[in-house]
């Protein structure tokens, strides 16, 4: 692999820079190549047009308009533009893609475009306009017309000329030389740029349901069988066997677990009716089966990421190792749309599932130890907690409409040139919606785990990361008797909850 996830996730969240130097050889080769090999040759998007339109030839003098014209024309994108940290990602796959020498571009694409990511210069990209079959063209070619000079760029906190900013850089806009439009706008970079920052945050939200997990199991006081290592084993699933594992971790130097050995195991003689659950609610006790799934699923979608983001997914292809120009379809972005699609059911789960233990501790009658809504002020006077059950529960609803599947909807197009597409980018963006959705349910989640403990009064009692979470939480907000607006304490608690770094 040239590239790996984590490596952009250090890029894009702590300030790392890119250095593709050692990778500028082979994008020589390639140009090299491919510039002696298209002499009187009939090759697609060089000296043809652009998909239905391939079957007219261009003639020579007009090669490096044509290249042009597809950034020009095919900039038609609408609605508000994508966030700057998906559009620096994208630019990093279109660079991974670059990289594997095989696009027959010269390099100073490869290197203006590692300026643009080095320099957070980020091209103005409108979320709508792709259908992921040809790529992602219409996205695409906004960042190539501002690699050209033409379009607006994001910098220092205001839009600005794209070429201003160049200028004041020393940067010199991108040159046509052989395909290098059709090669910019060409292929899968913008889904794939969306999955990754999608991928980062899936991953961050499994990371705090595996902590509220333990967490609320802690404030129910649960057996705590139901995260032991020989359950969890005998059922081959890995995915349950890593969450159970990360649970027992968590929860080794919890005092609020209970064990079943020494309470209900023991041969002194047992009462009729036990007032402590004898099972916690599957919400409770099911978290390794619920989460592992999920895991898995997320497991599989940084394979397929980093797959994409170290595969050249132009068109054509050029090898300069085989001597040949292969024309094809790894623009297509079936990969990426089906894998977000999954990412994307999964976390509507997982926000499923926080909203079902919000409704366990709000829930007096089901919890039995807590007072209604977490309610630490006057009963009937005060509400605390009881309106947020609100938001999260509508909130859930809408995940739950957007997990229907994306990647089934192909529109024929482009006068059938492009008779079925993948619709990446729109899955990609969708997941992105419940991605941010998943956050604001799991923020009401934390700040009732918060809450819940303090009605309690077991923080000296919880796991040291249990209990580390709950510090971080009380330092940026306070516990809730009085009723007082709770946005801003819910808000403070998501951006503290998406902190990636």
């Amino acid at each position: 692999m040239d590239l790996s996830l984590d490596l952009v996730k250090d890029i894009l969240f702590n300030s790392k820079k890119l250095n593709i130097d050692t990778h500028l050889p082979k994008v020589d080769d390639c140009f090299a190549f491919l510039r002696e090999f298209s002499k009187g040759k009939i090759i697609y998007g060089i000296n043809t047009g652009f998909g239905p339109m391939a079957q007219w030839r261009i003639d020579d003098k007009e090669l490096n308009q044509l290249q042009y014209n597809i950034i020009r024309s095919h900039s038609t994108g609408m609605g508000e533009p994508l966030p700057d940290v998906d559009v620096k990602a994208a630019m990093i796959a279109r660079l991974g893609c670059f990289i594997q020498g095989k696009s027959g571009i010269h390099r100073d694409v490869v290197t203006l475009l590692q300026s643009f990511i080095n320099n957070d210069i980020i091209p103005y990209v409108p979320k709508h306009g792709s259908v992921g079959a040809s790529g992602d063209l219409v996205q695409l070619a906004h960042i190539a017309l501002c690699l050209i000079g033409e379009g607006k760029v994001h910098y220092k906190g205001s839009w600005q000329n794209s070429i201003d900013v160049m200028n004041s850089l020393g940067l010199n806009p991108m040159q046509i030389h052989i395909r290098e439009g059709l090669s910019v706008t060409n292929g899968t970079s913008v889904m794939t740029g969306i999955g990754m920052v999608n991928q980062f945050h899936a991953e961050n939200l499994l990371d705090k349901a595996v902590i509220a997990a333990v967490w609320i199991n802690e404030i129910a006081s649960s057996y705590d069988d139901w995260m032991s290592e020989p359950l969890n084993n005998y059922r081959n699933q890995s995915g349950q066997k890593k969450i159970a594992q990360q649970m027992r971790k968590i929860a080794q130097d919890s005092k609020c677990l209970r064990k079943r050995e020494q309470e209900l195991y023991n041969e002194s003689k047992q009462p009729s009716y036990f007032a402590h659950k004898v099972q916690a609610y599957y919400s409770l006790r099911c978290t390794p089966q619920i989460l592992g799934p999920i895991y898995d699923t997320l497991m599989q979608s940084r394979t397929i990421l980093e797959n994409e983001l170290n595969s050249a997914s132009d068109n054509p292809i050029v090898d300069s190792i085989t001597k040949n120009v292969y024309h094809g379809g790894n623009f297509h972005g079936d990969y990426i749309s089906f894998e977000q699609d999954k990412v994307k059911i999964a976390l509507v789960r997982l926000a499923m599932t926080a909203e079902r233990q919000l409704n366990y501790l709000f829930h007096d009658r089901i919890n039995g130890i807590l007072p209604p809504f977490l309610n630490l002020g006057k009963l009937g006077l005060n509400y605390a907690m009881q309106a947020c059950q609100f938001t999260a529960t509508s909130t859930t609803a809408e995940c739950q409409t957007l997990a229907m599947p994306n990647y089934v909807h192909s529109i024929p197009n482009n006068n059938d040139n492009q008779d079925i597409v993948s619709m990446g980018s729109n899955t990609a963006e969708i997941c992105r919606q419940v991605v941010e959705n998943t956050y604001q349910v799991m923020s009401v989640l934390f700040m009732a785990l918060a809450q819940a403990t303090d009605c309690l009064k077991i923080k000296s009692n919880l796991s040291s990361t249990t209990r580390k979470t709950y510090d971080e939480i009380r330092a940026i907000t306070d516990t809730i008797i009085d009723d007082n607006e709770l946005s801003s304490d819910l808000n403070k608690i998501e951006q503290y909850l998406k902190a990636l770094s």
